[in-house]
Order: C-alpha cells, then sequence, then structure tokens
C-alpha cells in the first residue's frame, strides 16, 4: 500500500493528511509533487498530518527533508502533527526532530502559525 493524501484548509492554513507507507516510488513522488502544487498556488502555511503514516523509509525521510527545505526557500513554512511513535522514534533518531517543527496535534500546528 503507498501513501494516500488528501488536502484541506483549516484556518488559512493547509492541512495534508497522509496514510499509509511513506517509501520510494510513488508515495515520495506524491507528496513532493502536492508539495509543489500548493507552492504554486501560492499556499505557504503547511502542515503535514501524519497521524495515519505507519512507516517511513529513508526515501520517505528524504522526501520530507527536502519538501521543509524547498517551502522554506520560497518563504514557506512546514510544520509536522500527530506523530506516530514509530515515526516520533524515527526523527528522534536521525537528529531530524532539531530540524522540522513538530505538534502533538493539529489544532496546536494550525495556531502556531498565528
Amino acid at each position: 500500500m503507498s501513501v494516500k493524501i488528501n488536502k484541506r484548509e483549516v484556518g488559512g492554513v493547509t492541512v495534508v493528511d497522509l496514510s499509509g507507507r511513506l517509501t520510494l516510488g510513488d508515495a515520495s513522488a506524491q507528496l513532493r509533487e502536492t508539495l509543489r502544487e500548493l507552492l504554486n498556488q501560492g499556499q505557504k502555511k503547511i502542515v503535514l498530518n501524519l497521524g495515519q503514516v505507519g512507516y517511513i523509509d529513508s526515501s520517505g525521510l528524504g522526501e520530507l527533508v527536502s519538501g521543509f527545505t524547498t517551502v522554506k526557500n520560497q518563504g514557506g513554512q512546514l510544520k509536522l502533527a500527530n506523530l506516530t511513535q514509530k515515526v516520533n522514534d524515527l526523527l528522534t533518531i536521525t537528529k531530524l526532530y532539531t530540524v522540522f517543527e513538530v505538534h502533538n496535534d493539529e489544532t496546536a500546528a494550525v495556531q502556531s502559525f498565528s
């Protein structure tokens, strides 16, 4: 099973719900395209809701970092919310927890933009 992506707007912030596995191939490409699309539409406040992501491989992790950099370089902000224990552990082990702004829930992440 690959990743499913759903976009919605909450209080001027775009929330991207991801579910499934963020892995090499289609899943990583889908995330990259989604973020590019949002930036092209002028949406600079983005929260990735990872509550339904059960697994991220090195390619998926690379795509998160790449997406973060792309958004930041275009004057936007990318934040993470609802990390599962597995994803939380992965970000801690790879020290990427210090790169991303991580929130326990979507509400906190959306409010952090104001």
